[in-house]
């Protein structure tokens, strides 16, 4: 890994862009942007908590992505989370509780992380802890949900904490979206993003990237259809393969390389929308952003993760503080190596070399 990267500035100036394009995104809707102004002021102040903690030799990721449920209600074609056992369809024992998941977001916003990124399973299963978020203002917390369970007393709560961002999760047109998600999955996206722009409610979509869709869901035609239904965040999130037969729609560097330039275009020619690659051109942030770099996954039952797709913890948050968490003997090992800036097939460096990892847990 390039020892002469400056993570910490590289990392400061991505927030900073997703904040600055998120107040032109909602400078026409006077609540949302006078949050968005709050939180500008929040995450330089964060920034600077970071900045003085990498000065002591700790470094802080801005993201953290928190999995606060285990169980979905979806069977989707492909899902990483379902393949790996991650997600299930019954009530999981022994998950983090509310309170503990609190404890988690303050101590978050203690160290300076900006975005908490809550996801499962289904989030929007755990209304506890989505109002537990809710009362921690410095933070935005981005909800990757599949939208099914949207309904009045969730609209009244993102009406209220603006800082609850939901992300539906959505594959291109009816077509494409209902096989892999299920029949009807589609038109009740598009119902929950019309009852969303009718109470100025901020959303965005978040969309799986493979080799097959890469050009239909950036084009112009599929963003025209999210942006004229007031949608102001597109994340593109790259098929990672959890199985053999899944590595063909894993994009690659030429891939990529495309979509860093579609991203480039499309903020341009909609500068009223959000939009995010994740993981994002790894040759350009040092390397893999996961372990602490720039984020790091905490489980539905406490586990430090270096991502959701590399599912392996030598610690729980319910034993450590986040900050020991951030600094465990896993994550230690995989930021001083040579592993997350590793060549690859695409996808994940850290799924594609797991038994590198799980050497690592031994």
């Amino acid at each position: 890994m390039d020892q002469n990267f400056d993570l910490q500035a590289y990392m400061t100036r991505g927030v900073e862009r997703v904040v600055t394009d998120a107040i032109k995104a909602t400078v026409k809707n006077p609540r949302e942007s006078a949050f968005m102004l709050r939180f500008a002021a929040a995450s330089r102040a964060a920034s600077r908590r970071r900045a003085d903690a990498e000065k002591n030799g700790e470094h802080v990721p801005p993201f953290l992505i928190a999995s606060i449920t285990s169980k979905c209600n979806l069977h989707c074609a492909g899902c990483y989370s379902r393949c790996n056992h991650a997600t299930v369809d019954s009530e999981p024992v022994e998950q983090l509780t509310s309170e503990e998941w609190l404890r988690i977001f303050s101590e978050a916003d203690d160290l300076g992380v900006s975005f908490i990124l809550l996801a499962g399973g289904e989030p929007m299963l755990r209304r506890d802890i989505i109002e537990a978020a809710g009362e921690r203002q410095n933070i935005l917390f981005p909800i990757f949900t599949n939208g099914t369970f949207v309904d009045e007393r969730y609209l009244k709560l993102f009406d209220r904490c603006r800082n609850l961002i939901p992300i539906m999760s959505i594959e291109g047109n009816r077509e494409v979206t209902d096989a892999r998600r299920g029949k009807g999955i589609y038109d009740r996206l598009v119902a929950n993003m019309d009852a969303f722009q009718k109470k100025g409610l901020i959303f965005g979509a978040s969309v799986t990237v493979t080799t097959e869709n890469l050009k239909e869901v950036s084009s112009d035609s599929f963003i025209e259809t999210l942006s004229n239904r007031g949608c102001k965040a597109v994340i593109f999130v790259e098929f990672v393969p959890v199985t053999e037969e899944g590595k063909e729609l894993a994009p690659g560097d030429s891939e990529r390389e495309y979509l860093v330039g579609e991203i480039d275009r499309l903020r341009k020619q909609y500068p009223e929308m959000v939009f995010i690659s994740f993981p994002g051109d790894e040759k350009s942030s040092g390397g893999c952003l996961a372990a602490g770099r720039g984020f790091f996954h905490i489980n539905s039952h406490g586990g430090a993760e270096p991502c959701p797709f590399s599912p392996y913890s030598d610690v729980n948050i319910r034993d450590r503080s986040l900050k020991e968490a951030m600094n465990s003997a896993l994550f230690a090992a995989l930021r001083s190596g040579d592993l997350l800036a590793d060549d690859h097939r695409g996808g994940c460096v850290l799924y594609e070399k797991r038994d590198q990892v799980q050497a690592l847990l031994s």
